[in-house]
Parts: C-alpha cells; structure tokens; sequence
C-alpha cells in the first residue's frame, strides 16, 4: 500500500511540476517570451485543441462545398443534374406515350381498320342531357329582337353557308371517275377515282405530310394532316413528290396516279379522309368530277 501511495504521488508531482518555455534571441540570448507550463497542462491543452481541429474540419466539411471534394459525398451540381433528368424522364414518357398513341391511329389508318369497342361519343353525354319539359323556353323579349337583328343581317350575306351539312370544302385531289365509292360495311373506308397513269394528285387542303413511304399492300402512300384532326389519306401512287415532313398548300401537287401495290385493281386513287381517328365518307366533302 505503501508503495502504490508513493508511485501516486510521484506520477502526481510529475504532472504538476512546473516547466519554463522560453523564448530567447540567437544573437543576444536575450529572453523574449516565456511561459510556465506543466505536464497536465500541456496535456489538456493539446487535447483541447485537437478536438477544436476536429470539429472545425467537420463543420468545413459539412457546411461549405469543401464536402465536394471528399469521396462519398454528392455536389449540389450532380443533384440538380440529377433532378432535371428526372423530370426530362418524366416528359419524354408521357411524350413517347402521346407518339405510341399517334402512331397507332396512324397504323389503323393504313390498315383500315375501325376498333370494335369504338366508343359512341352521343353516348357519353346522355348522363348530362336535360328533360326540356323541366325547362321554360319561351322566348324573352330581348331574345327575339337579337334574332330578328341577326336575320335582317344574314339575308343579304352572300357568304352565307345555305347547306349547314356541308361545312368543311376541301380541294379536289384529282378529276376522273368514282368505280368504288365509301362503305362502311364492307370496310371500304375511301373512294376509288380511276384516272390515267401519272395525272396528278393533289392536296385536298393545307397540311404536313405525316406519311410518304412504300407499303407492300397498298404502294406508295402519302397521309397529310390537316387542322381540327382531319387526315387525307392517298394510297396506289405511281410516284411520291413530298417527304415527310413537309408543309403543302391546297392543290399543291402531292402524288401522281398510279399501280402499285398488292390490292390494286388498275390505275386509280384510293383516297380516305379520316377525323379524329373515325373514316368520313369522301364524297361528302369532295366533288371529283
């Protein structure tokens, strides 16, 4: 016990003996600056500040874009990067779902098909309609003078529309003679004009050319987009003058009569026009003779 009383305190005077650190001038050993120090102080003091190190390195390294430069940790850069990408992946999925749809109603154009389980669209407002019977509708004052003003102006209108069934003219595409005219039963979802090799076929209305490829079925083929989702489709062509892409005007000259393809029966146009994605009947619209 003793002993282990004696070796405490001799560890004990150690840390506590007292030490000078000076400071003295090479030339003159004259003394500049002292300090009276001890073990234990330079202990603590030495931990001390290298804890204060840490934590300062810490702090750089947590808050300031020193973190950049150690591995493991991701810049503010990359994640901005990262969250654009994320949100580009976004739109070019809903864009490439819009194309896939587009270009499906494309195929059902060139193929000539109408899906059975095509929706009535009458049908999707029959929950909306209204009883008339529930409804007054007499006519107000006000109402009856706007109407009579509205007719004294349209007589003598002489652009005025006389056959409100008719509100789309379009362009002849070419002059020749109808041999199949539109059916939907049977499918036939156009109307064949026979005309002489190569007389040329032209835009029914302003357009882009959406389709101008070669089909085994159907030859060469040319599909122009018009405004209000209208599609003039040209099938059987001898030769193709537009591509892809291109602006056309109406009557511009888009095709020339042909031959060609499996289902061809002689020279002749087989044109279709298609709105919103449903064949309309050709003839209600265009005068071929």
């Amino acid at each position: 016990m003793a002993k282990k009383g004696k070796k405490r305190k001799e560890i004990k005077r150690k840390l506590l003996h007292k030490y000078r650190l000076v400071i003295l001038n090479e030339s003159t050993f004259e003394e500049k600056i002292s300090f009276k120090l001890s073990r234990l102080n330079v202990f603590v003091t030495g931990t001390l500040f290298i804890i204060g190190l840490i934590g300062l390195t810490t702090l750089l390294i947590a808050f300031t874009p020193l973190r950049e430069y150690i591995p493991g940790y991701s810049s503010t850069r990359l994640k901005q990067q990262a969250t654009d990408l994320t949100y580009k992946t976004d739109s070019l999925v809903n864009v490439l779902s819009y194309t896939n749809r587009y270009l499906d109603n494309i195929r059902m154009v060139l193929r000539g098909d109408i899906e059975n389980n095509e929706i009535n669209r009458d049908s999707l407002f029959e929950q909306f309609k209204i009883d008339p019977s529930t409804i007054d509708l007499t006519p107000i004052r006000e109402d009856s003078l706007l109407r009579a003003s509205v007719a004294l102006e349209d007589k003598y209108n002489l652009f005025e529309n006389r056959n409100p069934s008719s509100t789309l003219v379009l362009f002849s595409p070419l002059t020749g003679t109808v041999t199949q005219e539109y059916d939907a039963d049977e499918k036939h979802y156009a109307v064949d004009v026979v005309a002489p090799v190569d007389t040329p076929i032209k835009a029914v209305a302003n357009g882009t050319v959406i389709f101008a490829e070669w089909t085994a079925e159907t030859g060469y083929v040319i599909i122009l987009e018009h405004k209000d989702g209208l599609l003039s489709v040209y099938k059987h062509n001898g030769s193709l003058n537009k591509s892809q892409g291109d602006i056309v005007r109406a009557g511009e000259v888009v095709a020339s009569v042909g031959n060609t393809g499996e289902l061809t029966t002689g020279p002749h146009l087989h044109f279709e026009l298609w709105t919103n994605g449903v064949p309309v009947n050709p003839l209600d619209y265009v005068d071929f003779k």
